[in-house]
């Protein structure tokens, strides 16, 4: 099953890094965020990724051509160019890396990929700035039990974000990122059908906008509530405090 992490933003609120590099590139510990993303999912045996690129996205590009080198003791043969790694433990991971323009919205990069994920059937989408101590194979299990279209990851962190009504795990309504309000909001760790590109326009779409919108009037949107830890990246302060809880050991989503 594939893994596809939004890669392209411009992550404006974190100036201070991505006028450097891409967002997902940005460090905690000695390992980009995007690196601690693909171990959330690779724990749960998902090992297929798609990352959709965007702004800066070489940098990313580049990461992965020398991945198995940086990770691994090698011999190179100068005369012939050949190189023998001694000793490889690169993570068994297959990364598509798809460029999907550098002004693309999040719905759009999507859609972008609709070739590359048409006949997979069921797939997972989350962002490239977000960790969380989500259980990855009952979040995929609950989203079969439910039979909708899509599945949202639904957290509780202090309220700075947008929220979600939800019954019976069924969201009722979904605003991103109001002024105020307080209680359940977007996490990210989707599941996807195949019907979900039937909600998705063009490269303006954004997702969290008119395609969740339009779910929640179709009753096409669950909402799997998780009660652990979820920590976006949006600021030098979130970027201080992952990096503290890595180091230190206590990084929950580890």
């Amino acid at each position: 099953m594939k893994t596809v992490i939004l890669c392209g933003g411009l992550g404006t609120r974190l100036s201070e890094e991505t006028t450097l590099r891409p967002k997902p590139m940005v460090e905690i510990g000695s390992k980009p965020m995007l690196w601690h993303i693909m171990k959330i999912y690779e724990k749960y045996g998902f090992n297929d990724f798609v990352l959709a690129l965007g702004y800066k996205g070489e940098f990313i590009k580049d990461y992965f051509l020398n991945y198995h080198a940086r990770m691994s003791d090698f011999t190179v043969k100068l005369q012939s160019g050949k190189i023998e790694f001694n000793n490889p433990t690169a993570e068994d991971w297959n990364v598509s890396l798809i460029d999907t323009g550098a002004q693309t919205l999040t719905g759009g990069r999507l859609l972008r990929l609709k070739n590359i994920l048409k006949g997979e059937g069921v797939f997972m989408l989350t962002y490239g700035d977000g960790v969380s101590d989500v259980n990855i194979s009952e979040l995929l299990a609950f989203h079969k039990k439910m039979g909708k279209i899509a599945t949202v990851s639904a957290v509780r962190p202090p309220a700075r974000f947008g929220g979600m009504a939800i019954i019976d795990h069924k969201v009722k309504d979904f605003k991103e990122k109001p002024q105020s309000g307080e209680g359940w909001i977007n996490g990210g760790f989707f599941v996807f059908e195949q019907e979900i590109f039937d909600y998705l326009e063009n490269d303006g779409t954004i997702l969290e906008q008119s395609p969740m919108e339009n779910l929640v009037r179709d009753q096409q949107l669950a909402a799997y509530e998780h009660q652990g830890y979820w920590q976006c990246m949006d600021t030098v302060r979130d970027r201080d405090a992952l990096h503290e809880l890595w180091v230190g050991g206590n990084a929950p989503w580890k």
